[in-house]
C-alpha cells in the first residue's frame, strides 16, 4: 500500500497491519534461511549451476517485497502508535 492509502485508515486497521507485518517478517526470515540452506546445499553437491540462482531470485523478491512494510512504518510513527 502507498503511504495515502495508509493515511486514509483508522489507528486500529493500522495496528493490525503492524501485527500482520511482525508474522509477515518472521516468517520471511524462516523463508530465507530455508533458502539459503538449499543454495549452500546445492553448492556442496553440484558446484553452482543456473538452478542454484533460482534461489537467489527468490530471496532477491522476498527481500524487495518487504521494504513496502516502510510506509506503514513511518505512518505509525507520524500517528505515534509505535510499541
Amino acid at each position: 500500500m502507498t503511504k495515502e492509502e495508509l493515511v486514509e485508515l483508522s489507528d486500529q486497521e493500522l495496528l493490525d497491519m503492524a501485527k500482520k507485518m511482525k508474522s509477515t517478517a518472521i516468517l520471511n526470515a524462516g523463508l530465507i534461511g530455508l533458502i539459503a540452506g538449499v543454495i549452500i546445499y546445492s553448492i556442496a553437491k553440484n558446484s553452482y549451476g543456473f538452478f542454484t540462482l533460482i534461489p537467489i531470485f527468490l530471496i532477491y523478491k522476498i527481500v524487495n517485497g518487504s521494504k513496502s512494510d516502510e510506509a506503514l512504518k513511518e505512518v505509525l510513527k507520524e500517528r505515534n502508535l509505535e510499541r
